[in-house]
């Protein structure tokens, strides 16, 4: 019997299971695809692998501005694809070292959980399947099988060869003349960049007002018009996708704009980027009576389900789909599947927290946040401080841009008890120095707490400091 059986080799079910393995627990991983999950083998690494080369390309282009000059810049797309696949198979390979280090078993297969345990065994024995092949037993059991692409009713998408989703269009054997993004996330916003980049014609469709719900409205905009060259169709409905085969085939995007009229976008690939969902089927959650809702599996702040001695973390709770937010929660679970391993009377105190876990938007402009937006302040009556500056602001950011007063970065702070309550940036470098805003509101710091801190100079991150300077 193990310590623990762990479903999904993601970043929550591998990072589990490397600390399980720590603490030199037995520890089973079932995954049914390749370890690394979404995050590492079609999502965040391989999308990384191609925005470095479509900034690279642009930085090429751009170097005379610096005084760099470079003839006949081109790229070649297998290349870069080849990039792509080797970075994947190495880190691919990282996680798989790190498994045998951890003495970690690996099972290749869908793990199902059995309910009630097959053969009279005790209720608090845990029995998944592999494939439907083989019982195994275990002691606790970390559910962390992820989420998939939501799909979408518009008419003429399903089975289209012209509509793919982010894992298809990660593999696509050359850059489309024109691209359409159905859907303003992430996601769709991230690709939007890298095909631009490339000399793709795209096009965004977007039911609301507005890219990436997330972002702070008087940030979103500044993201946008960084991203130079791309037709954003914001508060467009689509109605229909029809296929033509003349001249060449293409697809035909049906639409009504903002103001209600038809209009017509043609498109050599779409792509369709309306979210992703939590996986919630195929796994044995109903028969394990375990508590969800279309939303995700529900857990607290322990990460336990309803369901003695089950817990879940990552994308299939609902609560954050990112892959940090799953590395944190998986963690969070470990530590209180260790007080039951070894029968603790204490209940671990570490606990998981929504309000300091930060987003990011990548790109050739970036874009990152943590905390609260200015509009959810509102929606919370919550008296704000506020102050935004611009990234010309920074030496640093001058002297490496080419483009003034491209992004800002912005603080709100409670007026009361003057906690810091949000950073927003768009702009270079916002993704490598937004773990500071994490830092600032996990601890609670106040804007005078936040004053003493010393950044370096000259750095982007410094505008931090000198934003929360600005907030009277």
């Amino acid at each position: 019997m193990y310590d623990t059986i762990i479903i999904g080799g993601g970043p929550a079910g591998y990072l589990a299971a490397e600390r399980l393995g720590h603490h030199k627990k037995s520890v089973l991983l079932i995954e049914e695809q390749h370890l690394g999950g979404t995050c590492l083998n079609v999502g965040c690494i391989p999308t990384k692998t191609l925005i470095n080369s479509a900034k690279l390309y642009t930085h090429a282009k751009e170097g005379e501005k610096f005084g760099i000059k470079a003839e006949g810049v081109s790229y070649d797309w297998n290349v870069i694809q080849n990039w792509k696949n080797d970075v994947v198979s190495k880190l691919r390979g990282g996680i798989e070292s790190q498994m045998k280090k951890y003495g970690i078993e690996l099972i290749n297969g869908r793990g199902e959980i059995l309910s009630p345990p097959s053969g009279g065994k005790p209720a608090k024995v845990r029995s998944v399947t592999a494939d439907g092949t083989a019982e195994h037993e275990g002691k606790t059991l970390l559910v962390c099988t992820g989420s998939v692409n939501s799909p979408s009713p518009i008419p003429g998408i399903k089975d289209n060869p012209l509509v793919v989703d982010s894992t298809g269009l990660l593999s696509v054997e050359s850059v489309p003349k024109r691209l359409a993004v159905l859907g303003g996330g992430v996601i769709g916003i991230e690709f939007a960049g890298i095909f631009s980049a490339f000399g793709s014609e795209v096009s965004v469709f977007k039911r609301g007002d507005e890219i990436i719900n997330l972002m702070d409205r008087e940030q979103a905009p500044l993201l946008r018009r960084a991203m130079k060259g791309i037709e954003f169709n914001l508060g467009s409905q689509t109605q229909k996708i029809e296929n033509s085969p003349v001249p060449e085939k293409h697809a035909e995007i049906h639409y009504t704009d903002k103001k209600g009229d038809a209009k017509i976008k043609e498109a050599d690939l779409i792509l369709l980027s309306v979210g992703r969902q939590p996986l919630l089927d195929s796994w044995g959650a109903e028969a394990a009576g375990i508590a969800a809702t279309p939303k995700g599996v529900t857990v607290d702040d322990r990460m336990r389900t309803n369901v003695n001695g089950i817990w879940a973390a990552g994308d299939v709770t609902g609560k954050s789909l990112l892959a940090h937010s799953a590395y944190r929660m998986a963690e969070v679970a470990v530590a209180d599947i260790l007080t039951v391993l070894d029968e603790s009377n204490t209940p671990s105190q570490n606990l998981m927290r929504y309000d300091s876990i930060p987003w990011v938007v990548y790109g050739i402009t970036e874009a990152a946040g943590v905390g609260i937006t200015e509009q959810e302040a509102a929606a919370q009556n919550i008296s704000i401080l506020k102050a935004t500056l611009p990234m010309r602001v920074s030496g640093r950011f001058v002297a490496e841009n080419t483009i003034m007063g491209q992004g800002a970065v912005k603080v709100l702070a409670d007026a009361k008890s003057r906690r810091i309550l949000g950073l927003h940036a768009v702009g270079a470098y916002a993704s490598e120095f937004i773990w500071g805003g994490t830092a600032i509101i996990e601890k609670e710091f106040t804007i005078e707490d936040t004053r003493r801190l010393i950044f370096p100079h000259p750095t982007v991150c410094e505008l931090i400091r000198d934003a929360v300077w600005a907030l009277e």
